[in-house]
């Protein structure tokens, strides 16, 4: 039955990000782990896996109707791939089995890899909800080119280290990036993020593969293939209809899914769970 319901969102995962380009990806490592039984450090190289291969076919598809920029990809691209492959070769692996204690209460590598993810995820839900301005951000003149390109590098080597740390795409942090300083449109916004996302999360997954990541093919084909179905289908209905009523739905079934994830490692931490 929890298999069942994990490739039902899996599903669920590609549509969503068809449509509007972020937020499926950081439901990726939350089903792998508390419906397949995934240890979280491996989830996150799965969920770069999936979420990169989803990402690309996205892209594809927005392509082929001139909807990605792609001088804008490759410029984000480039520190964001740098982080990530840093992040999945040095940082992940040094860090400790336990992090710190806090009286009590032993904070361990996966406790902090799903509380981040918790926090990503209330942080992409109170994005969602926000209302879209992407034209009166845009209009606005561009500072000084050199303050611009710091800017730039800076949100793309942050989004760089959130991928490599949690196996998450960073969509709902490219997307305005790219509207506020390279000026595109919402939907050239979203097939140029999905370009983004499919550098960063495989190239990331690259460096799972070269740290010896143990892969479970059947797991991965059918989730993959379930995610690519459904990116297909969220493209068609994100390029015919205005995403901000799905945007809002996501937007708060995100904020209760990030609630209800920091809520079970905190009743986990002290030997309790309801997930």
């Amino acid at each position: 039955m929890e298999n069942a319901l994990g490739y039902a969102l899996a599903l669920v995962m590609g549509l969503t990000l068809g449509v509007i380009g972020a937020g499926g990806s950081i439901m990726t490592v939350p089903i792998l782990v508390y419906l397949f039984g995934i240890e979280p450090v491996v989830a996150t190289g799965y969920s770069l896996l999936i979420v990169g291969l989803t990402a690309l076919a996205g892209a594809v598809r927005y392509g082929r109707h001139g909807q990605v920029d792609f001088r804008a990809a490759l410029t984000f691209a480039a520190p964001a791939t740098i982080m990530v492959l840093l992040t999945r070769r040095y940082i992940i692996p040094a860090l400790p089995a336990t992090i710190m204690k806090i009286g009590a209460l032993s904070v361990s590598k996966d406790m902090l890899v799903m509380v981040l993810f918790a926090a990503l995820m209330v942080a992409a839900a109170l994005f969602m909800l926000k209302p879209a301005r992407e034209k009166t951000v845009a209009a606005p003149a561009v500072p000084q080119r050199g303050f611009r390109m710091f800017r730039l590098v800076g949100g793309s080597a942050g989004v760089g280290l959130l991928t490599g740390m949690v196996g998450a795409g960073g969509g709902f942090l490219i997307i305005p990036t790219l509207i506020a300083l390279f000026g595109l449109d919402m939907k050239k916004a979203i097939g140029t993020s999905l370009s983004i996302i499919a550098i960063n999360a495989l190239i990331g997954f690259n460096g799972d593969l070269v740290a010896g990541i143990h892969l479970r093919a059947g797991l991965l084909a059918g989730f993959v293939a379930l995610t690519l179905i459904g990116i297909i289908v969220g493209v068609s209905i994100g390029r015919h209809a205005h995403p901000a009523r799905l945007r809002q739905l996501f937007g708060i079934f995100t904020l209760i899914a990030g609630c209800a994830i920091l809520l079970q490692e905190l009743y986990a931490a002290t030997g309790f769970s309801f997930l």
